[in-house]
């Protein structure tokens, strides 16, 4: 009787590693291939981003656009960038903050009882009002702004901050996210037990669903934020201030050198690729900031209403 020879070790590993992932080698080497390309796809125009502030001008069109240059460069980019139109930029920052945080918590605070009320209470309108929000969620945001600013002028608030906190407050999206919450996680006998025992609706959802809904917030309040601060569209037609420019509406007057109040930016300094790129990178570093701090909330968010028990 002749003996078997022993599998090699190359074998032996692809056998354990189907066993224990459940793919053979071309369909990890698929997946894992996949997913490099993504990263490198989508990784490369974010580390270039990282690294314009510290070159020269020349040095970003040369043929090693991935180099580190020096942290000097980048030094110099920053006081030009400050030092724009006397800190202009720092204003624009600030806007955006202003705006953002004050169109969040107004979303927040008719996103929560909204979606509450549509999934917990039953009164007239209440399927129209559903339908109404689902419909507004597939409206372009570009589509509403024309009609918006038409009724901004209508009450004199064109121009102003309110003319990008109060549409920036309005999100459907919202509303339904909490619908379908309340709707999916809220315990209805629980509810029932709080009425026999005297809570009138408000005190049901100030004591039961507000308190409830951490996760639901937390995804609330990142979506809200990021959407608000990486506005652009909106406040580059309701603002023509340079003073109340956000951000993204004041990213692109570095790249193009024009406003639509003044020709020209009074300025000396001078505002090239290195510049921008910096300023690209003072409106992103916030949204991952806050993602970075509230990711478990916003994971959770995302899954609710995923499984009903």
């Amino acid at each position: 009787m002749t003996r078997q020879p022993t599998a090699g070790p190359v074998r032996h590993f692809l056998a354990h590693y189907r066993q224990a992932t459940g793919l053979t080698l071309p369909s990890a080497l698929l997946r894992y291939g996949l997913l490099l390309f993504a990263g490198v796809f989508f990784g490369l125009p974010l580390l270039w981003l990282l690294l314009a502030p510290t070159k020269t001008d020349p040095q970003l069109t040369s043929l090693h656009p991935l180099s580190f240059g020096s942290l000097e460069r980048a030094a110099l980019a920053w006081q030009n960038l400050i030092g724009f139109s006397d800190g202009i930029v720092l204003r624009w920052g600030l806007n955006s903050l202003v705006y953002a945080l004050a169109s969040l918590l107004l979303s927040v605070a008719i996103s929560l009882p909204a979606g509450y009320a549509l999934a917990t209470a039953s009164f007239a309108g209440r399927r129209v009002l559903l339908w109404a929000t689902l419909i507004t969620m597939i409206i372009p945001g570009s589509a509403l702004v024309l009609p918006l600013f038409l009724e901004m002028s209508l009450v004199r608030l064109a121009n102003t901050p309110w003319s990008v906190i109060l549409p920036g407050a309005f999100f459907p999206f919202g509303v339904y996210l909490a619908y379908i919450f309340y709707a999916t996680s809220l315990p209805k006998d629980l509810l029932a037990a709080a009425r026999v025992d005297g809570c009138n609706e408000w005190q049901l959802f100030r004591f039961i669903g507000l308190p409830l809904s951490r996760t639901l917030l937390g995804l609330l309040m990142f979506l809200s934020f990021t959407a608000n601060w990486n506005n652009y569209f909106l406040p580059f037609v309701m603002l023509s201030n340079d003073d109340l420019f956000n951000l993204p509406v004041g990213l692109q007057v570095l790249m193009t050198g024009t406003s639509a109040l003044r020709p020209t930016f009074a300025t000396d300094l001078p505002i090239r690729r290195a510049e921008v790129a910096l300023a690209g990178l003072l409106l992103i570093v916030p949204v991952a900031l806050v993602f970075l701090f509230s990711q478990r909330f916003v994971i959770s968010g995302a899954l609710t209403g995923a499984t009903k028990e």
